[in-house]
């Protein structure tokens, strides 16, 4: 659906959204990807397992999410990754070093106390589409 020249990604290949808000909007070359746990796309059941596991899981989907938007990783112009103890960061930081590969996009690392359903991990991001 375009509006106003904003797209709304969605895409079978990363969960279905559980509120009122797009997996990812499109709006003048960037791509605003929306809060995202580490949720199996095919099933919707949250990843209960260790945080490496959840982190791989959420990285996935943001890929898919941006692929849908014609975007890739090479195009991150910002991640904010949200975990629910700073105690987690060494991990975090291991499994998201090995996702980027050279790419370095800016980043926050913020820890918070409680995510949604429990999750160790939420991941967020703004992008550039691909030309």
């Amino acid at each position: 659906m375009i509006v106003n020249s904003m797209k709304w990604i969605k895409t079978p290949d990363a969960p279905e959204p559980a509120g009122h808000y797009s997996q990812a909007v499109v709006h003048r070359g960037l791509v605003f990807v929306s809060g995202q746990l580490p949720k199996d796309a095919k099933t919707g059941e949250l990843e209960k397992g260790p945080v490496e596991k959840q982190t791989r899981l959420v990285l996935h989907n943001l890929r898919q999410i941006l692929k849908a938007a014609n975007s890739d990783v090479s195009h991150l112009l910002k991640v904010n990754i949200y975990v629910s103890d700073i105690a987690l960061w060494n991990q975090v930081n291991h499994i998201y070093t090995e996702f980027m590969g050279d790419h370095k996009p800016a980043r926050a690392l913020v820890p918070t106390r409680d995510l949604h359903h429990g999750a160790l991990i939420e991941v967020e991001a703004v992008a550039a589409v691909a030309e």
